[in-house]
């Protein structure tokens, strides 16, 4: 029997008319204090190899793609692996798409058949990684499309053709849609949700608004991204209207986000090339990935890194070691990243920077340089290489400071200790 009961929903689902509060300005500091998370990509279409809902209906046919759950049987996903290789990375949140634009539930919905549940493995998914971040202190968050292109009530049933269905209905969609919220809310607690895919045309403005103020009715201080409106800075990179945004928090995509020192935002990048699993997909080298942590930390910003898993359940082997390397590096680096401000110098190719307190912490990105000189905000009390406490030659003089620079295989931090706190100091 169809576990779609419409006529319970109208207590819990019925609209929000009054104006949400915003998650409060405590939450979301301890949020970007975090730096960086997980992102997760996972679900059937791993059997096939190809992207994750987008390639539903293209690369893969729309009668193949519906079919693939009945096959989906992840015997080797173990919840704790995961958050482990999280933990080893130096994450500290992890997000995974519980439902993403195919509309495939990773949990077992009691509104749905297209779920875990219906297939070979029938496992919580969800359920065991928010048990396991739980236990391993790692924030557990989640994903979920706006739209659903499988669902019969929402008016667009493929990114290819978005010819809206007469007999659809938005309003119904918009019901189910809040029930499997309230599901998520109540049965996992995540600290964030991420939504994904409010720019199609039968979604509006207004109902991300609603959305919004019925999941803070529900949880005040849930951390929600800013996809449920239209208004995001995105792969274009856009700069936005804070006014006009719908959530807490910019989610720049592909792209290290615009330096901001008053809104915050949060960058998703793809260890590898595709956010889903893909064989032999080609993988960032380390300097790349720390990099994009690096100049996302300068403008202020949050990083959350994507792997995609593997039909059966492990993550790429290969993907998990690179993640230990950075891991490995914030080990020795880490105070240069967690809890800190960007700035107070505009990122660059050749480096970038981060404060706390009364330190600068400058990240050599272009390692085979001798030479930096930046303006100076303070005066220098010492230099130092961060991991290694070996001091650095510097002058300062006709307001630049110069420092003396010894190449390195890969990117390193300087401490400049100043004489007063450098909290307060503009981006320059």
């Amino acid at each position: 029997m169809i576990r779609r009961i419409f006529t319970l929903l109208f207590i819990v689902c019925l609209c929000s008319s009054a104006i949400a509060q915003q998650t409060s300005k405590a939450v979301m500091s301890g949020f970007m204090d975090k730096r960086f998370g997980m992102f997760i990509h996972w679900g059937p279409v791993t059997l096939r190899g190809t992207e994750i809902g987008w390639s539903r209906d293209k690369e893969v046919p729309k009668a193949d793609y519906d079919q693939l759950y009945k096959e989906f049987n992840p015997v080797l996903f173990n919840a704790d692996e995961w958050v482990k290789a999280a933990k080893d990375a130096g994450m500290q949140y992890l997000t995974i798409t519980a439902r993403h634009h195919d509309g495939f539930c990773l949990w077992p919905s009691a509104f749905t058949e297209y779920d875990i549940a219906a297939t070979p493995y029938k496992k919580d998914i969800v359920g065991a990684l928010a048990k396991a971040c739980k236990k391993a202190g790692i924030k557990f968050c989640i994903y979920y499309s706006v739209l659903d292109w499988y669902h019969p009530e929402y008016p667009i049933h493929s990114a290819h053709n978005q010819t809206p269905d007469p007999k659809s209905d938005i309003n119904k969609y918009i019901v189910f849609m809040k029930a499997q919220l309230k599901e998520l809310l109540t049965n996992y607690d995540p600290y964030m949700l991420w939504f994904d895919g409010g720019w199609e045309k039968p979604w509006t403005n207004d109902m991300g608004k609603d959305i919004y103020a019925y999941l803070k009715s529900i949880k005040p201080d849930v951390i929600i991204n800013n996809r449920l409106g239209k208004e995001m800075a995105a792969v274009e990179n856009k700069k936005i209207d804070p006014a006009a945004m719908v959530g807490d928090y910019d989610t720049p995509e592909q792209v290290v986000g615009r330096m901001n020192m008053t809104m915050p935002w949060e960058s998703c990048f793809t260890i590898c090339n595709q956010w889903a699993w893909k064989p032999n997909d080609k993988m960032k080298s380390l300097k790349e990935c720390l990099t994009i942590l690096e100049k996302t930390a300068g403008g202020n910003g949050n990083l959350l890194f994507n792997v995609g898993p593997m039909p059966d359940g492990r993550i790429e082997a290969r993907q998990v070691a690179r993640l230990k390397e950075m891991g490995d590096w914030l080990q020795q680096n880490g105070t240069s990243i967690y809890g800190t401000w960007g700035g107070p110098y505009n990122p660059t190719d050749q480096y970038t920077a981060t404060r706390k307190g009364n330190k600068v912490f400058i990240h050599i990105l272009k390692t085979d340089a001798t030479q930096l000189s930046l303006p100076a905000i303070k005066k220098v009390k010492k230099a130092f290489v961060l991991n290694t406490h070996q001091e650095i030659t510097y002058n300062q003089q006709d307001g630049k400071i110069h420092l003396t620079l010894t190449p390195a295989p890969i990117n390193y931090v300087i401490v400049l200790e100043m004489d007063g706190d450098v909290m307060a100091a503009p981006v320059i």
